[in-house]
């Protein structure tokens, strides 16, 4: 058989495993137990029976570990949290690899509640640890994931505005999927927002707190979905595993609406993404516009052949962790950079001068610079500027600029 097309969902207290044209998935604990007096480690309720045995030493929240960059000891051995996620992700792998008899991965996409360039640098060094080469491993955001798995189903589903409810151990979040279609492009964005109104899972142990949670859940849903045409109701997350509890909340959001239920939703987005880097064209051709994804334009005015023309440095719907680029230049009478920022409001478009102070002075066009551009975030664009002088005739100082720039 073909390698294995899988989808990732890791968040803080869990995982879940979704494989591409495959029914079968898992969901675990994200825990890792490491045995006492040898290198055995298991994942989820089996690392949970052998730290409650006494035979190991119990290791949570992974992603947090791997975001602070953190070490952990068991025994006289000290593990970073590179060693201990990619561990994490060999035994959770492993399942959906002896399931299915192929230890081959053609396409892993992990998804993430909120992609931090530290957990993503983490995670594509346990990629290539793992053997899996850096075209086959891709992170994306919930954001992301929710977007895919919509597009993926019928259009009628997402004919209208569609709304997702998601309620784990985190808590509450909300997403909002829309479509703006153009003439040149369709453009699909995601909104989120994290519901800060005290509903965790907790309260759904008692029956007056699980009134609270339906009360609660009723407000939100009338705030966020009044006055909007919605096509579809997502829900997921442990809390909605039988959303019966919320009987209230359920009348609320299936109004004149569809409602459906998948737990599993943002792995299932991550194997749609997933095979969609399989294709060899994609069959989802919209600009995307979410979290992990840069929400505008990025470009400069440059002269290419005695023409005027505009050079892309980043498109918006761009992965802002992915979109990097080295450019070089010939200076031409400036003494700055001036890039043009276009949000998705062609009205709000703005300029953002980066002064090159310290380079040397020379004769027009005889000086050459090397840009390098790179984003920290959705909304920080590091730039490094370096004088390569020209040639021997002016030869290239030492001057180095750096600048992170707020779009």
């Amino acid at each position: 058989m073909e390698g294995l097309v899988i989808g990732l969902d890791l968040c803080e207290f869990y995982v879940q495993i979704c494989c591409w044209g495959k029914e079968k998935t898992w969901t675990f604990p994200a825990v890792l137990c490491r045995k006492k007096d040898e290198e055995l480690w298991y994942v989820g309720d089996e690392a949970y029976s052998c730290n409650l045995a006494g035979e190991g030493i119990l290791i949570d929240k992974i992603p947090m570990l791997a975001g602070k960059g953190e070490t952990v000891s068991i025994g006289d051995k000290k593990y970073g949290s590179r060693e201990i996620l990619r561990e994490f992700l060999r035994q959770v792998l492993s399942y959906p690899r002896t399931a299915f008899k192929t230890e081959k991965i053609s396409q892993l996409v992990i998804t993430l509640p909120k992609p931090d360039s530290q957990i993503m640098d983490c995670l594509l060094y346990c990629a290539d640890d793992l053997g899996i080469a850096r075209s086959r491993f891709h992170v994306i955001s919930h954001g992301e994931s929710f977007l895919y798995y919509v597009l993926s189903q019928k259009k009628e589903i997402w004919s209208g505005q569609v709304g997702l409810f998601d309620l784990s151990q985190s808590g509450l979040c909300y997403y909002e999927m829309k479509v703006q279609r153009g003439l040149r492009q369709t453009t699909v964005l995601s909104d989120y927002e994290k519901i800060d109104d005290g509903i965790t899972l907790d309260l759904l142990d008692t029956s007056s707190g699980i009134r609270m949670a339906d009360k609660v859940l009723c407000t939100c849903a009338e705030r966020l979905l009044a006055k909007k045409l919605f096509s579809a109701i997502l829900l997921t997350g442990r809390g909605f595993e039988k959303p019966s509890w919320a009987s209230d909340f359920m009348k609320v959001i299936g109004r004149r609406r569809k409602v459906f239920g998948e737990t599993v939703l943002f792995a299932r987005g991550a194997a749609v993404k997933a095979q969609d880097y399989q294709a060899p064209e994609t069959g989802y051709p919209y600009v995307m516009i979410c979290e992990g994804r840069l929400k505008s334009t990025i470009s400069m005015e440059v002269i290419h052949e005695e023409k005027p023309t505009q050079l892309v440095i980043a498109a918006s719907g761009d992965s802002w962790y992915e979109a990097k680029s080295t450019l070089e230049f010939i200076l031409d009478n400036q003494d700055e950079l001036v890039f043009q920022i276009q949000p998705l409001d062609s009205r709000k478009r703005y300029e953002i001068r980066m002064p090159l102070e310290g380079i040397p002075h020379r004769p027009n066009r005889t000086t050459r610079i090397q840009m390098k551009v790179g984003f920290l975030d959705e909304k920080t664009m590091a730039v490094m500027v370096q004088d390569k002088g020209f040639g021997e005739l002016f030869p290239a100082s030492d001057i180095v600029i750096r600048r992170e720039i707020a779009l």
